[in-house]
């Protein structure tokens, strides 16, 4: 399947529920149908095949899982015409499971794949898993992909599992509304409205209690929040295209520096925590929720949940917080830190699903997991049982043994094109979080090198990757000046920089071709 590299809305067509059980039951493939599937897409007694067994490896977060007899299995069985062995196993040994279950060569129907480590890749090299890319434009949901995830979590432009979505414009800003009108300024709209907000918030008083004991953004040791504020700038996604169509990294633009001398300027006004090379990520929400700070560069998201936070502390300040996705850069343009846009993938063996027709199936199976009525199925569990609905949301039942029988099932969720499932009752700042990631959407800068596979880079991706890390810290706090950073830049390049920039633009330009 050829990827698109142009960023697209997603699409929210949805099929109704009247004809979710035919479409499951109908033609997959333009080459023809799949075994037991009406070609004139009628489901009936005598074209409806027999039931297909498809197990699932797959991780498990909770201590109480749900019975392979559990109701919502077994309506999921009927409507997708399975018979679905869940095989779960503690997220925490998943990985090592992962591994000796690839060794083993005993293989389920589906396995989720976590990430792109060394033994999937090694295994999609030889030819263990099934290229499904060019299956995906006959599927109904399949075929609405988004193409940034999809060409994020291929191996070297190929397909080899469906993805679990995740929000590509998640990343964005959240910060104390009622600081901002504290110190009279409006939401920021550009890199130095941004810049006044943090100057403000450090300067100003913006908790009125007549102390000098606040600051603008908190930062800890987490790469991101520079990587996302670094494209207001433009700089790329880790790597840009070039004029000449090459691939030049970030770090190599001239861009680069500009946001690197801002994010200095940050550091000596003291409008960011001095502390951020060494302050774990696990405690960056600490100071904003404790009031020491207003600002925080992360996943939108999480606006709701400092808001909780705050007012479990402060019970009467319940609406103090807020998020913008991002600001206008120093070129006019918006840009957003995209998320790889996916968690994992669903792959399928080629020991365990031999033929093509046995494939069309499964993607078949897939693909039914993607309607809206069994994406809620798989999320919410059964209306009057798990959940009752009110108005456009439920509200789960309270008891433990019902609710037992969801529990992981949603690890096999999709959300392709989106997540369309019934959800919890939203507040405002929840919608507007979402409003925002979809908004993003238009402005995320992709990289064309996230789906290449690098031997230089897993060989000594660890190395080049600390020296500008590294060199970038000790330029923020004045360590190094220009010359410095710029001599650290020679020693990636000694080190093993150049041989990985002409091998990935050697893949790159093989992916193209293909």
């Amino acid at each position: 399947m050829s990827i698109s590299k142009g960023l697209i809305k997603r699409p929210t067509a949805f099929m109704s529920s009247t004809v979710v059980l035919l479409t499951f039951l109908s033609a997959c493939s333009s080459s023809g149908s799949s075994p037991g599937q009406p070609a004139s897409g009628q489901a009936n007694s005598q074209t409806r095949p027999s039931p297909m067994e498809i197990s699932v490896m797959m991780p498990s977060y909770s201590a109480e899982l749900a019975d392979k007899d559990s109701p919502i299995l077994k309506k999921l069985n009927e409507l997708t015409n399975t018979v679905i062995t869940p095989i779960w196993v503690p997220a925490t040994t998943y990985e090592d499971k992962f591994n000796i279950t690839l060794s083993s060569g005993k293989l389920p129907t589906v396995m989720v794949v976590l990430s792109k480590t060394s033994s999937f890749i090694s295994a999609v090299q030889s030819g263990a898993f099934w290229e499904i890319g060019p299956y995906l434009k006959d599927y109904k949901y399949l075929s609405q992909a988004n193409p940034v995830a999809l060409n994020n979590s291929s191996i070297n432009g190929k397909v080899y599992g469906i993805y679990r979505s995740r929000p590509l414009g998640r990343n964005g800003i959240a910060f104390r509304k009622d600081w901002l009108q504290n110190v009279g300024l409006s939401e920021p709209k550009t890199v130095d409205d941004f810049y006044n907000m943090l100057k403000a918030f450090t300067e100003k008083d913006p908790d009125k209690n007549g102390k000098n004991d606040t600051y603008g953004m908190v930062i800890s040791k987490n790469a991101t929040p520079w990587d996302a504020m670094a494209t207001w700038f433009g700089v790329p996604n880790k790597w840009g295209i070039e004029k000449d169509g090459k691939l030049v990294p970030a770090h190599l633009t001239p861009q680069y520096m500009e946001a690197l001398k801002f994010f200095r300027k940050l550091h000596q006004e003291k409008l960011i925590n001095q502390d951020f090379a060494v302050l774990e990520s696990s405690k960056v929400d600490e100071p904003v929720k404790n009031g020491q700070t207003g600002v925080a560069v992360t996943v939108l998201d999480n606006a709701h949940r400092l808001q909780d936070e705050y007012t479990k502390l402060h019970p009467e300040a319940k609406d103090v917080f807020d998020a913008i996705g991002t600001v206008t850069g120093k070129d006019g343009k918006q840009h957003v830190l995209p998320t790889s846009g996916y968690a994992g993938v669903l792959a399928i063996p080629k020991s365990s699903v031999k033929t093509e027709a046995e494939l069309k199936r499964v993607l078949t199976f897939f693909d039914a997991l993607n309607a809206p009525e069994n994406q809620t199925l798989v999320w919410a569990g059964i209306e009057g049982q798990n959940y009752t609905k009110e108005k456009d949301y439920m509200i789960r039942s309270t008891n433990k043994a019902i609710q037992k029988n969801i529990q992981d099932i949603n690890q096999m969720q999709m959300g392709i094109p989106s997540n369309s499932y019934l959800d919890v009752e939203q507040t405002p700042l929840r919608l507007k979080e979402a409003k925002l990631q979809t908004e993003n959407e238009k402005f995320v800068v992709d990289n064309p090198a996230e789906p290449l596979i690098s031997k230089v880079y897993s060989q000594k991706g660890a190395q080049l990757d600390n020296i500008i890390a590294d060199a970038r810290v000790k330029f923020i706090v004045g360590q190094l000046d220009e010359k410095g950073f710029n001599q650290a830049v020679e020693l990636w390049h000694k080190t093993g920089g150049d041989d990985y920039i002409k091998e990935i633009n050697d893949i790159y330009a093989q992916t193209k071709k293909n």
